[in-house]
């Protein structure tokens, strides 16, 4: 079943929002790199790989489908920010309207009766809780914590040690 051409748009334009995610997750790696809090930057860059992958994930079910990608601009990120806090705050808002973009695709590939986007679109569904739960820890734990050098470093080393998705997963 071919895509419609208003789910090809709208597919195009979650691309597009998955990439300029990652590029947002890119500038904030940036920033705590030069604020020498490796684990913390470590986070960012794989949640830059991540929303790239999930960027890929859409674009492969559009060509599998013989829809057309249409790449659109990714606009400077923010990059400066006054705290770790600040800017998992910022990871939140963000993630909190992506969701809403997942949804409403959603809602649109039920209106369109596109039951193989919705298979797909359900993954995201569920990688979206998991995204927001693991940014409000984080962001709780940075409340509790508060600016204080030897808490921050602690998490910047469990943040640190964060693995890649399915990283240490067996086939």
């Amino acid at each position: 079943m071919a895509v419609k051409p208003k789910l090809v748009s709208a597919i195009n334009d979650q691309i597009q929002a998955e990439f300029q995610s990652a590029y947002q997750y890119l500038a904030m790696a940036a920033w705590f790199e030069e604020n020498n809090l490796q684990g913390f930057a470590h986070w960012m860059r794989l949640q830059w790989q991540e929303e790239t992958n999930h960027a890929m994930k859409l674009y492969t079910h559009l060509m599998a489908r013989g829809g057309t990608v249409a790449l659109q601009a990714i606009k400077a990120p923010a990059k400066s920010f006054s705290s770790a806090l600040q800017v998992f705050e910022q990871v939140r808002k963000h993630e909190l309207a992506i969701t809403e973009r997942i949804n409403v695709l959603y809602e649109l590939a039920v209106k369109e009766k596109d039951l193989p986007l919705q298979i797909v679109l359900q993954w995201f569904i569920n990688e979206q809780v998991e995204e927001e739960a693991v940014v409000e820890g984080i962001i709780d734990r940075l409340k509790l914590i508060g600016a204080d050098g030897p808490s921050i470093y602690l998490l910047d080393r469990q943040l640190g040690a964060r693995q890649a998705e399915g990283a240490g997963e067996t086939a």
